[in-house]
């Protein structure tokens, strides 16, 4: 198993909010929006540099989607900012109508997404927005695992045409993916080349991935891991490569099992090459308050949930 060591463990809005500053620098056309939460969005450094480019709408998301969508007809390339439940359930028809419609270049930039969020509790951490996002026609949808990947990302959704929703989160996670990284749109990343199984994950769960990788490995399980930051478009070249040789696969995201990471693979595997499959995420329920590692350890997301779905899914090749 492939060793990733990292130095510091940093928060994924954050990698968000230095993206955002960095293409303040480099592009004109980037302005940025926020829904009256500015220090939670990192949002801070863009603005210091360039007070002209920023809109604070309030708590206004609707609006924010619209007036979003307007500036784009002169031009400009704007990244909203809330939290992912107020970024998408809350204005899910300003996004449908006003943005993937007519293919809006409109950057949807999500933070607090997912269990993760803590002690707001199941008002607060959506786990159905991958799902709503990926059905819009047009939409691109990202998530990202680390600070380095979500600054990668946001710099590089400033030059992609069209909708994007970029989805990051509030813990501090390991920082373990190079800062030099070129962050590709619809391109996996291998993080281990293995034999026995192939585990998909996103977002948080990367690191989890990483670390059953290692367990997997005492057991002399050679696992597969590769990280699909982006869930649309799906790398269904990279991910049929891998089950091909490996014969069995497991999903791991911090969001529902319908309508996430799991269920794109479960299509692409229905289609092309039907395969054993078990699915790490949230089975159909609300999450609550409590710390991120509490609700993470409740709520089955963990490398000892990813070791223990590698197993039945191997017992089940053939």
């Amino acid at each position: 198993m492939k060793d990733y060591p990292y130095t510091e463990s940093k928060d994924t809005r954050s990698g968000f909010g230095a993206g955002l500053h960095e293409l303040g620098k480099t592009n004109p056309n980037v302005v940025a929006l926020c829904a009256d939460l500015v220090g939670s969005l990192k949002m801070d450094a863009f603005i210091k540099d360039n007070p002209e480019r920023f809109f604070q709408v309030g708590i206004a998301e609707a609006n924010m989607m619209g007036l979003a969508a307007g500036l784009t007809i002169g031009g400009k390339i704007p990244f909203t900012g809330t939290f992912a439940n107020f970024s998408t359930g809350r204005v899910y028809d300003q996004i449908r109508q006003s943005i993937a419609y007519s293919q809006k270049n409109v950057k949807i930039c999500a933070s607090h997404a997912g269990l993760t969020l803590g002690e707001d509790g199941a008002t607060h951490q959506i786990l159905e927005d991958i799902g709503m996002m990926k059905m819009l026609p047009h939409m691109t949808v990202i998530n990202p695992c680390d600070y380095n990947q979500t600054k990668a990302a946001t710099i590089a959704i400033a030059d992609h045409e069209g909708p994007v929703y970029l989805r990051f989160g509030r813990p501090v996670v390991p920082n373990f993916t190079p800062a030099d990284q070129e962050f590709v749109i619809g391109k996996a990343v291998l993080l281990n080349e293995g034999t026995d199984v192939s585990i998909f994950a996103t977002g948080h769960l990367v690191w989890k991935a990483i670390l059953a990788g290692k367990l997997l490995a005492e057991k002399g399980i050679n696992a597969e891991i590769i990280n699909i930051h982006t869930i649309k478009p799906l790398d269904a070249e990279a991910i049929l490569n891998s089950v091909r040789k490996t014969r069995c696969v497991v999903t791991a995201e911090e969001h529902q099992l319908n309508g996430g990471l799991g269920d794109s693979v479960a299509q692409l595997l229905a289609r092309e090459e039907p395969l054993p499959l078990e699915m790490v995420g949230v089975n159909d329920s609300f999450g609550e308050s409590g710390t991120p590692d509490q609700l993470m350890e409740k709520y089955g997301l963990n490398e000892a949930a990813i070791v223990a779905a590698v197993e039945k899914v191997m017992a089940r090749r053939k």
